[in-house]
């Protein structure tokens, strides 16, 4: 039986009579959330809800869709950015599920998180503690809290297949004209070519023209043990059979970037957040005996790591590098007003 979320990945994806059934039969429910999302939009926009303004300055890294854009990543690249230029950054966010704030502290160990439903409180908490300006990872539709600027993400390994509806029926959280209060939208791609970041870009300059864009890769680094912490070049993957074990917003993506490599792969998928047990490790153990290597994500390998067991195939995750193919200027602006806008020190 799948899960609840296995079963809206394939409403949302499939191509079929089935997938196109699912999505007709909770198109109802799409236009309520679609119409109750404008709404509440209008209300904001109107002034008629309050926005509270953050102790410090901030900015947001958002999502029109649910998962798989690589927000994260990109939240954790613009918190980098800000402590190479002498900032003291802190991500701020709602901390669903358990990896994420985990991923951020692999990623920068010297950038702390704040987590809380209430994100003003957790700015003023971060703020108190040093931080003289936040990152915001996941803000997008959290229109309460004022900020500086708002990076949005649109991933474009999915865009050709996905549904464009709105929440149950497709995987948007807002339609891609919402992008006309974003002040840089992020294209991202993992295994996707020029075509589908082409498809992308014109859809976005149909439904919030003049909105800045920027084209970011987020391509495989190096394997990482996570045992030791070892490194070895992406080169390796060249014709070793693979365990692919993942638990992310995009399992296909991540795939196909291994195959890419040369890997030849097999997988286990589980939905995004999935918290693994110890009975997920013995199947993935039992998996991995006729294989060279379990790979994983960052993401997938912060939750696996605690449980993984020493005598068991080697457990290796995938780093990566975020890097601009178009509009890094137009991130660096952001930057620099955001630094601007930092409280004096006392």
């Amino acid at each position: 039986m799948p899960s609840p979320a296995e079963l809206a990945e394939f409403i949302w994806y499939d191509a079929g009579i089935r997938g196109s059934a699912g999505r007709a039969l909770l198109a109802p429910l799409s236009w309520a959330f679609a119409g109750g999302a404008a709404v509440r939009s209008r209300l904001y926009e109107r002034g008629l809800l309050e926005v509270v303004s953050p102790a410090v300055p901030a900015l947001g890294v958002g999502n029109l869709t649910v998962g798989g854009t690589g927000k994260t990543p990109m939240a954790a690249e613009v918190a980098r950015r800000l402590r190479l230029a002498g900032a003291r950054p802190a991500i701020v966010m709602r901390g669903y599920g358990s990896d994420e704030p985990l991923v951020h502290a692999a990623l920068n160990p010297d950038v702390p998180v704040f987590i809380g439903v209430d994100r003003a409180a957790a700015v003023d908490e971060a703020a108190a503690s040093g931080a003289d300006l936040v990152v915001l990872d996941d803000a997008f539709q959290h229109r309460r809290l004022a900020r500086q600027a708002d990076i949005v993400l649109v991933s474009a390994d999915r865009w050709q297949h996905g549904s464009r509806r709105s929440l149950p029926a497709g995987p948007f959280r807002e339609p891609l004209g919402a992008l006309r209060r974003a002040d840089l939208a992020v294209v991202t791609r993992k295994a996707a070519g020029s075509a589908d970041v082409d498809a992308v870009l014109a859809a976005i300059e149909a439904s919030a023209p003049g909105c800045p864009v920027a084209v970011v890769a987020l391509a495989f680094d190096s394997l990482v043990s996570v045992a030791n912490g070892e490194h070895r070049p992406i080169a390796d993957l060249q014709g070793l059979r693979v365990l692919a074990a993942t638990a992310i917003g995009d399992p296909g993506a991540f795939v196909r970037q291994l195959i890419s490599h040369g890997a030849e792969v097999k997988s286990m998928v589980w939905p995004d957040h999935h918290a693994f047990d110890d009975g997920d490790v013995t199947r993935l153990e039992m998996a991995g005996r006729d294989v060279d290597l379990v790979v994983c994500t960052l993401k997938d390998a912060v939750k696996l790591a605690p449980r993984w067991p020493p005598a068991a195939a080697g457990l290796w995750y995938v780093s990566q590098t975020v890097s601009f193919e178009r509009g890094e200027e137009q991130l660096q602006q952001i930057l620099t007003a955001l630094l601007q806008a930092r409280p004096p020190l006392p």
